[in-house]
């Protein structure tokens, strides 16, 4: 996903971290993903919190699981590039459980929670 996305900013107070992205429109993912009409991949997206997880976690990751993922609205990147990923990490005895939840404007896109581990 190299120039998939821009970190603007990140924050991390205690469990929870607020980081807003922007995506780019112009990456080759969306020349199929779909012409004329593009949407961000549900698995970039996913791809984005576990990059931003291995950042605020200072280690390189395993996606172990997820749950109740919910794609609640679709990221058109001409549209809506401008995303806000509110992250809570706690970890564990296995790696890290992360519950996310990813707007734009006022509208929640994803919710999903992942367990990772460290490789």
């Amino acid at each position: 996903l190299d120039n998939f996305y821009t970190l603007n900013s990140i924050a991390t107070e205690g469990t929870q971290t607020t980081a807003l992205i922007t995506i780019n429109k112009n990456h080759a993912v969306f020349q199929g993903h779909f012409p004329g009409n593009p949407v961000t991949p549900g698995v970039c997206m996913m791809h984005i919190i576990k990059e931003l997880t291995e950042k605020i976690t200072a280690k390189k990751l395993f996606m172990q699981a997820s749950s109740n993922i919910k794609f609640m609205a679709l990221i058109n990147p001409e549209k809506t590039p401008d995303l806000v990923l509110h992250l809570v990490i706690v970890e564990t005895e296995e790696g890290y459980k992360v519950k996310n939840e990813t707007r734009f404007g006022e509208t929640l896109a994803l919710k999903l929670v992942s367990l990772y581990t460290p490789q």
